[in-house]
This record gives C-alpha cells, sequence and structure tokens, in this order.
C-alpha cells in the first residue's frame, strides 16, 4: 500500500509541475486572479457571508423558512459567481457571430428572478402545509 501511495504522489507532483510548466507563459495575466480571489474571499465574501448568516438567524426564527432562505441566497451566490466573468470580461477578440449575442445581465436577473420566485413558492407550501398540519392536530 505504501508503493502504490508514493507512486501516486508521484504522479500527482509531477502532474502538477507540468501544469505549473504550461501555465508560465501566461502567469502575468493569470497571476492576479490566482491572488485576488482568495484575498476578494477573505477581505469580502467571507465577512459578508457570516454577516449574512447572523441576521438571517436572528431575523427568521423558524427553521424550515430558514433553511429556504439560505438555499435561495446558497442559489443566488453561485449564480452570481458564475455570472461575474460574463459581466466583466472585456471581450478578447471581435464578436463571434452567435456567441456573445445574449443579455447577459437580463439573464442574471432573470436566473435570479427565478430562484427566489421558486423560494417563495417554497415558504408560502410550507407556511400553508404547516397550518394544514396544525389544525388537523388541534381537531384531533
Amino acid at each position: 500500500m505504501r508503493t502504490v501511495r508514493l507512486l501516486l504522489l508521484a504522479l500527482g507532483a509531477a502532474a502538477a509541475a507540468y501544469g505549473g510548466w504550461l501555465l508560465l507563459p501566461q502567469l502575468g495575466t493569470t497571476l492576479p486572479w490566482l491572488i485576488g480571489g482568495p484575498v476578494l474571499h477573505d477581505l469580502l465574501v467571507a465577512p459578508l457571508v457570516g454577516l449574512v448568516g447572523l441576521a438571517l438567524g436572528r431575523l427568521v426564527t423558524d427553521r424550515l423558512r430558514r433553511a429556504w432562505i439560505t438555499a435561495g441566497l446558497l442559489a443566488s451566490a453561485t449564480v452570481l459567481l458564475i455570472a461575474v466573468p460574463l459581466l466583466w470580461r472585456p471581450l478578447s477578440a471581435p464578436p463571434n457571430p452567435g456567441l456573445p449575442d445574449r443579455d447577459y445581465p437580463l439573464g442574471l436577473a432573470a436566473g435570479l428572478a427565478v430562484i427566489w420566485v421558486v423560494t417563495a413558492v417554497a415558504l408560502v407550501v410550507g407556511t400553508v402545509s404547516r397550518r394544514v398540519r396544525n389544525r388537523r392536530a388541534d381537531r384531533q
């Protein structure tokens, strides 16, 4: 088993070294992204998520509602994270017919709207079903 682990370690190190070698010509443009991502996360995203989590915990006391709102926030954050390069990236070449023909801000707004409509419907359905369940329990 030790031999297999050492072999996998050597293969992984060789693959990482090869990837680093391929990255060398593009290091000048890639380095800001490699450094900026973790710095942006640690200085902006993580504290913001922590503050939203604290506020959500204080404002929404029902665990089911808090779970649905958290799911909506996580889905929104994921969509926003995917959309950032499409919104801020300058075109690297002349437009290719059929590729950049979308209105990305409108698509982002529509995606976020769908996420929050589904979240709101889930909250309403959960509240109604809980009330119906409580009424049935009170009758019996």
